[in-house]
C-alpha cells in the first residue's frame, strides 16, 4: 500500500510501498478515504518526538483518519466490515499513521462510528483538532459574559474553540490579520479580532480566559486579568509559564469515542480550507507549514 512515511531520522517525508496491515486484537483495519494533517505530524517528521516516543520505521505520518472498516481483529467489538468511521491514531509508538491507504486503530480509544451526514472529508478533518478544542473549552470553562481571546483562532483547532466558546456564552476576540482571516473567524462566532502580526497586548487587557494555540506564551499572559485562565495545548506544564497571578492549564487531547460522537453530531462544523490528492500529500504538509485556514485534508480515495 501507498503511505506517506521517512525511513530515518532526517530523512524527509515521501510517498513508500509497504505492505498493508493485518489488524491485531483488540483493532480493526481502516480503508481510509480522508486524512488531515496536524502539527504533531510535522513535529515527527522534523525529529522533536526522538527520545519521547518509540518511532518504528518506517514511520508513516497521519493522525486522523475517515474511511471504513474492511477488516476486524479479535476482540474488537461494535464494529464490522463496512462500518464508515473516523477518529485520530492513538497508538503509543509511532509508526503506524493515517496518511495511507490502510490504518489500523485500536477500537478502544480513537475511533467512532461516522454518521452518514458527515463527509469523509469533514470526518479526517474532525478527530484531533476537535478533541483539542473540546478539552480546551471543558478546562477553560467559560462563562456567559466573560471575554476570551482565541490566539491560532485560524487553525483547526481554533476554528472549534470559537464555536466552542461562543456557544458557552463568552464574547470572543479571535486573532486573524486579512481581510479574509477575519471573515472566516466573525463567521464562527467572533465578536472581535486581533492582529497576531502586531502588540496583542496593545489590543486586548483584561480578557478572562486566553487560549494559547499559536503565539508567545508568556506575551499573551500580558493580555489576561489577574485570576485568569491560561489554556494550552502547546505548553506541557504550568513550570513551563510561571506565573502567580493567573492559572495556567496545559491540554493533552484524548479523543474518546463519546468525544469523537460530539464531534460528529454537527454541533459544529469544520473548517477544510483544501483537499489534496493523494500523489501532493507533501505539498499538503508545506501548506500547513505555510499557514492555514482551517484544516488540510488529503483525499486517498
Amino acid at each position: 500500500m501507498r503511505v506517506v512515511a521517512f525511513t530515518e531520522f532526517g530523512a524527509s517525508p515521501a510517498i513508500h510501498e509497504i505492505d498493508v496491515p493485518a489488524p491485531g486484537a483488540g483493532e480493526v483495519r481502516v480503508r481510509v478515504h480522508a486524512a488531515s494533517i496536524n502539527g504533531f505530524d510535522l513535529a515527527v517528521a522534523n525529529g522533536y518526538v526522538q527520545g519521547m516516543m518509540e518511532h518504528r520505521f518506517p514511520v508513516v505520518l497521519g493522525k486522523d483518519f475517515a474511511g471504513v472498516v474492511d477488516a476486524v481483529g479479535e476482540g474488537a467489538d461494535g464494529y464490522a466490515v463496512g462500518d464508515r468511521v473516523f477518529g485520530t491514531v492513538t497508538k503509543p509508538y509511532l509508526g503506524d499513521g493515517s496518511l495511507g491507504e490502510y490504518v489500523t486503530v485500536p477500537v478502544a480509544i480513537g475511533v467512532a462510528k461516522l454518521p452518514e451526514a458527515v463527509s469523509f472529508t469533514d470526518g479526517g478533518a474532525l478527530g484531533l483538532a476537535g478533541s483539542a478544542a473540546v478539552d480546551a473549552v471543558t478546562a477553560a470553562a467559560p462563562q456567559p459574559g466573560e471575554r476570551v481571546l482565541v490566539s491560532g483562532a485560524t487553525g483547526g483547532v481554533g476554528n472549534l474553540v470559537v464555536q466552542l466558546a461562543t456557544r458557552a456564552g463568552a464574547t470572543v476576540i479571535a486573532t486573524a490579520h486579512t481581510d479574509e482571516e477575519k471573515a472566516l473567524v466573525t463567521s464562527l462566532g467572533a465578536a472581535e479580532t486581533a492582529d497576531h502580526t502586531t502588540d496583542l497586548a496593545a489590543q486586548v487587557k483584561d480578557v478572562d480566559v486566553v487560549f494559547h494555540l499559536a503565539g508567545d506564551p508568556a506575551a499573551l499572559l500580558g493580555v489576561l486579568r489577574s485570576g485568569g485562565r491560561f489554556v494550552s495545548t502547546l505548553v506541557g506544564s504550568p513550570d513551563q509559564l510561571p506565573t502567580e497571578e493567573h492559572t495556567v492549564l496545559p491540554v493533552f487531547a484524548q479523543p474518546t469515542e463519546d468525544k469523537l460522537n460530539r464531534l460528529a453530531s454537527g454541533e459544529t462544523r469544520v473548517v477544510v480550507e483544501k483537499v489534496y490528492p493523494f500523489e501532493e500529500a507533501t505539498a499538503a504538509i508545506a501548506h500547513f507549514v505555510a499557514g492555514t485556514k482551517g484544516k488540510i485534508v488529503v483525499s486517498l480515495i
